[in-house]
């Protein structure tokens, strides 16, 4: 399926990340939007599973930016690397907001610009193809996006710190990269991935106090008053 070797060591890397990423996380419906052909929800638990993009193989076709899903229905949704081929990505993210259930997780990757990944686009260019002719995004705007729909971040990580070669045995000479890129270089990894938790924050609703006061709770202080001026009447009878 991935002819290059810089494409399936970018594969394998995001493959395991996702496998371990949907193993432990519950609920109904599952789905993800876009690349079709790969199977990022093979290690994921929830029974109904669903594959959404603009072209087949997919279950369900349809533009990223107008997912065909009810409004608060989906428990987990994945987007890899969707939205540097989108004109519109935070439109796709306005969409992931409003299909997930409160609570539920949204996991996506996408291109670091500021990494070997990023550079070797810029030398290209996008006449170059795939992933060339996308509009790699900076993880910080990413973060503010979430931030402002309401997603809470909950884990993140970049990988593929080695430069996208296409010569196996240069691939593996740049193995080292991997992981002295996590230490040494932990925001130049050529893909971020990322987590986030819708957050739905409850409102409690306080009524003015418009009760009308209960005449039983004052009738045994007015009964108690009587009876004091009563036995005062009785003692200045008795005095004259």
């Amino acid at each position: 399926m991935v002819r290059y070797a810089a494409g399936r060591y970018l594969l394998d890397r995001e493959q395991a990340y996702f496998d371990a990423a949907v193993a432990d996380i519950f609920g109904f419906y599952a789905v993800q939007v876009g690349l079709p052909r790969i199977d990022f929800l093979r290690n994921s638990r929830i029974p109904k599973r669903i594959s959404c993009a603009s072209a087949e193989p997919a279950a369900v076709l349809a533009d990223p930016m107008f997912l065909p899903f009810e409004s608060q229905s989906v428990d987990l949704l994945l987007l890899p690397h969707v939205l540097e081929y989108t004109g519109h990505p935070h439109q796709v993210l306005r969409e992931a907001e409003r299909v997930l259930r409160p609570e539920g997780r949204l996991i996506l990757s996408g291109f670091n610009p500021r990494s070997l990944w990023g550079l070797t686009q810029v030398l290209q260019g996008a006449e170059k193809g795939f992933p060339w002719n996308g509009h790699f995004l900076n993880i910080s705007r990413i973060k503010d996006w979430l931030a402002l729909l309401g997603f809470e971040l909950a884990a993140g990580r970049m990988c593929c710190y080695r430069p996208p070669v296409n010569q196996e045995n240069w691939l593996r000479r740049f193995r080292f990269m991997e992981p002295a890129g996590d230490r040494w270089w932990a925001m130049g990894g050529g893909v971020y991935q990322l987590q986030a938790v819708k957050r739905v924050h409850g409102m409690r609703v306080l009524m003015p106090g418009w009760k009308e006061e209960v005449p039983a709770r004052v009738a045994p202080a007015l009964a108690a008053r009587k009876v004091l001026d009563f036995s005062r009447y009785r003692m200045h009878r008795d005095k004259r």
